[in-house]
């Protein structure tokens, strides 16, 4: 997605969309009623930032099935199909094979079948041949990792769609007096489609005096595998080594006072620990610390509790880092999610 992380600063846009509008974005009630509450915006950064947020933490598994099930099936043709799904999946129907769209349509109905959900891939940019390939991977996986790879799909689809949402709105172009000589604001206006009025030179954060993160840098989820569902109930601790922040702390070290406990919480009904630090929008790098305690959340289990250490470096502190833990009496797996 280009300039992705880039801020482009303004006034609020007005609240044009409707959650129809929203809808058509994402398939979800919820984020649809969500966006609409959630306006207006600043700018389409802000959008974003307030999409994930509520794609993430505020709609349930229900929510993003019914996301799920307002796409068709890759290489549909019905007529039913609309006009922003065909011009996703333009690059997909262009290199299709009389023999690789049977295949397509085999492999499709395999994986609703397994998962009870259709493939889900943002497929703008990709030929047929890649998309079978990664719907025959992905069919291999477990129906709880399915779960999440489909819902962060339909994360990267949405915010497509908020792009070209911003992209098309019918708007005034900004006056030659909003225009900032030095900053050249009006050429960055035009990237996202001239939605704005307005440009003043103080940032949003500082009108609002809120950061620009919606949630906390660090976060996590604990998905019980053993029982394809989430692990409600589990405590949870974030900490950040705080000894030497140039050195990785050892083995010998996991119970040295450098530990600085951060927050601690218990996972929700949908596995998601509660807030486990402030929000900030820089996160001080270093080495940090999340522990789950297994033990207590299955006492019957191998492991007592689970650590993981992972580090933070300089050039990554406006990254979101989630650290979800898969978890299962006897053995557990985790990775950096988004």
């Amino acid at each position: 997605m280009k300039n992705k992380n880039k801020r482009h600063t303004g006034v609020k846009m007005e609240s044009r969309w409707t959650e129809e509008d929203w809808k058509r974005c994402c398939g979800s009630t919820k984020f649809a009623k969500e966006m609409a509450a959630a306006a207006p915006f600043f700018d389409l950064d802000h959008a974003l930032r307030t999409a994930r947020h509520i794609w993430l933490n505020l709609v349930d598994v229900n929510g993003w099935l019914e996301a799920f099930a307002a796409h068709p099936a890759i290489g549909t043709t019905s007529p039913s199909v609309s006009q922003w799904c065909k011009e996703e999946q333009s690059k997909a129907m262009s290199t299709v094979t009389d023999t690789t769209m049977e295949e397509l349509k085999e492999w499709n109905q395999r994986y609703m079948d397994k998962f009870g959900f259709v493939f889900l891939i943002c497929a703008s940019g990709r030929g047929t041949p890649e998309i079978l390939a990664e719907l025959k991977k992905r069919y291999t996986n477990r129906p709880i990792v399915e779960l999440e790879n489909a819902a962060h799909e339909e994360m990267k689809i949405t915010e497509l769609r908020i792009e070209r949402l911003f992209a098309t709105a019918e708007v005034a172009a900004p006056s030659v007096a909003s225009v900032d000589p030095v900053t050249k604001a009006g050429d960055r206006l035009g990237i996202i489609g001239a939605h704005l009025t307005a440009v003043p030179k103080t940032s949003p954060e500082n009108i609002t005096g809120t950061p620009l993160r919606s949630k906390p840098p660090i976060t996590t989820h604990v998905l019980d595998v053993s029982h394809g569902a989430p692990a409600s109930g589990m405590e949870v601790i974030l900490e950040k080594w705080i000894y030497d922040s140039n050195q990785p702390p050892t083995f010998a070290e996991r119970d040295h006072p450098g530990w600085k406990t951060l927050g601690s919480s218990e996972t929700n009904n949908d596995g998601r620990s509660g807030q486990l630090m402030d929000i900030m929008d820089y996160i001080e790098p270093g080495f940090f610390r999340i522990t789950f305690n297994t033990g207590k959340y299955a006492p019957m289990g191998f492991y007592p509790y689970v650590s993981i250490v992972f580090q933070v470096r300089e050039n990554q502190k406006m990254e979101h880092f989630h650290v979800p833990l898969l978890h299962s009496p006897f053995s557990f797996t985790t990775y950096r999610g988004s």
